[in-house]
């Protein structure tokens, strides 16, 4: 170690490096990523680097010591191929007229087609981070289109037959492929060699057989996967939104954004060691910790003003009525725009885990459900998520958080759950603002998951036959646009073609494995708790 410390001061290390880091992984065992060098700083007379782990998620930067780095497999950054000059200048390309004028055109669409609220038009980012809330997803298989819903077709019944090796695993199992002409599928079964394909996969008004072992059940037919689902087959993104709390910055590139600004912040009884950039105020970043007030979320820069902060502070719940509450669980309703410091500082505590979220002051066209836990002193934040007042794209929940002290005890579930009851009652399908970060994307999964198939597992027999269901069927029961059902049964790897038919198959381990996720999930919303009336906000007068 001491070696590579000697090797660190003797090579000057500038930004943009890449060299091996020394890190422990979650075994605590010694590995070496690749990473690369964002900043270096002087402190005390020692130099500190701040690297990034290539192919790691951004949360895991950290600032880090000489004697961590490799110097032997040190990478300096490339120099940028010189492009020929124009008018002496460097960097610039010699003009053409056709290039002037395409120049003006592009200026002029740009102005014409650029989004409101004076945000610039954003450029489509190629790299996708995979899979926050921690650990990377396999690929989903690759998903077509959605078909039109008015080629339905009745499917017949078959019998329950158990057949060795007739229903292959996830790892051993033929993708499905896909051709799509108009909209319509065209081909949607494993590939077979010698066999004609019988049927054509319906819409989703076409019933989907099931079947399950040893509790032979209903049935029902598979369709394509939705255009709009996150498990793209090509994994590149489709064009950057330009509306909604996740729509692309070109800010998000900067350096500084890429690095964390925050040490730590206190609130209420818990620190947080934040894992993004979050745009607090340049003079507070550079404090140990930032003080905030755990009911009005308000930042202060030590504790001595927090102290005098909170016998001023009135507050011991969020601003806003409180909609649900049950044993020490409550949710309240928050205007973004008749609280808008509460709505603006909850996004900018929010930004610290969030990586894509970009919206922080402009909180009018949003409503924010803040979930909180109950005790003598109040009621404590435990995670919220904000929507749009008006979605034309069916959107419930534009941004979703738990905070990390109350990761990973069924918290997030609960809010994604609340958020479908919401859509319940205002009689619609929902579906989460697209990209989700890697932890929510697995906690959506696994909701759809376990949401789906207790739909499928409460199906009984009708007149001896087996029940059927259609997608459209359970979009309606569950408020799970249809798109993110198809994803999730395409995800599970429930569908087989069997006898001409495409059926989903609920093998023992499926169902065991449900079972036992749901005698652990011990929150849930009673709808009974609810109390809320969804507004038509396309009347400006109710904003």
């Amino acid at each position: 170690m001491t070696k590579m410390a000697d090797n660190a001061s003797s090579v000057e290390i500038v930004e943009g490096c890449r060299l091996p880091v020394l890190r422990k992984n979650q075994e605590h065992e010694d590995e070496w990523p690749l990473a690369e060098i964002l900043s270096v700083k002087e402190v005390s007379s020692r130099k500190l680097y701040y690297v990034h782990y290539i192919d790691f998620n951004k949360r895991l930067d950290e600032w880090v010591t000489g004697d961590r780095l490799d110097m032997k497999k040190l990478q300096f950054p490339k120099k940028e191929a010189k492009t020929p000059t124009k008018n002496g200048l460097p960097g610039s390309r010699p003009s053409s007229p056709e290039r002037e004028v395409r120049k003006g055109l592009d200026l002029n669409v740009q102005s014409a087609t650029a989004p409101s609220r004076g945000k610039t038009l954003p450029t489509p980012k190629r790299k996708v981070e995979a899979v926050p809330l921690a650990t990377q997803v396999p690929p989903a298989t690759p998903v077509p289109s959605l078909p039109s819903s008015t080629e339905a077709s009745q499917a017949s019944v078959f019998p329950a037959v158990r057949e060795p090796n007739t229903f292959k695993s996830r790892e051993d199992h033929e993708p499905i492929s896909s051709l799509t002409t108009n909209g319509t599928a065209r081909r949607l079964i494993p590939s077979q060699p010698g066999r004609k394909r019988k049927a054509n996969c319906g819409g989703t008004d076409e019933m989907i057989k099931v079947l399950q072992y040893n509790n032979p059940q209903s049935a029902s037919v598979f369709l394509p996967p939705p255009e709009d689902s996150q498990d793209s087959s090509d994994g590149i993104p489709s064009a950057p939104r330009m509306t909604g709390s996740l729509v692309s910055d070109r800010s998000h590139d900067d350096i500084v954004t890429r690095m964390k600004n925050i040490e730590c912040i206190e609130l209420g009884r818990h620190r947080l060691k934040p894992w993004y950039f979050s745009p607090y105020p340049q003079e507070l970043t550079a404090l140990p910790i930032l003080y905030l007030c755990e009911f009005c979320l308000k930042y202060l820069k030590s504790l001595k003003c927090l102290q005098r902060h909170l016998t001023k502070c009135n507050l011991r719940h969020p601003p806003g009525n409180e909609i649900y509450r049950k044993g020490t669980i409550s949710f309240f309703e928050i205007d973004g725009r008749k609280n808008k410091t509460y709505s603006q500082n909850l996004c900018l505590l929010a930004k610290c885990f969030l990586d894509h979220k970009t919206l922080y002051y402009d909180t009018d066209p949003f409503l924010f459900y803040v979930m909180t836990e109950y005790d003598s002193k109040g009621f404590h934040i435990v995670g919220y998520f904000s929507k749009e007042k008006e979605s034309t794209e069916d959107y419930n929940v534009a941004c979703i958080l738990t905070l990390p002290p109350y990761q990973r005890r069924g918290y997030g579930k609960l809010l994604i759950e609340f958020s479908y009851e919401l859509s319940k009652v205002e009689g619609k399908t929902g579906t989460p603002e697209k990209p989700l970060s890697d932890l929510g994307l697995l906690s959506y999964r696994s909701y759809w998951s376990q949401t789906i198939l207790e739909i499928l597992m409460d199906l009984k027999p009708d007149n001896g036959e087996r029940p059927q269901i259609t997608i459209n069927e359970i979009s309606e029961i569950t408020s799970v646009k249809k798109e993110d059902v198809i994803s999730t049964l395409q995800y599970l790897n429930l569908i087989n073609y069997y006898k001409g038919q495409y059926i989903l198959t609920l093998s023992e381990d499926i169902v065991d494995g449900h079972e036992r996720a749901m005698q652990k999930r011990h929150l849930r919303i009673d709808p009974k708790c609810l109390h809320f009336t969804p507004k038509d906000w396309s009347k400006r007068g109710k904003w």
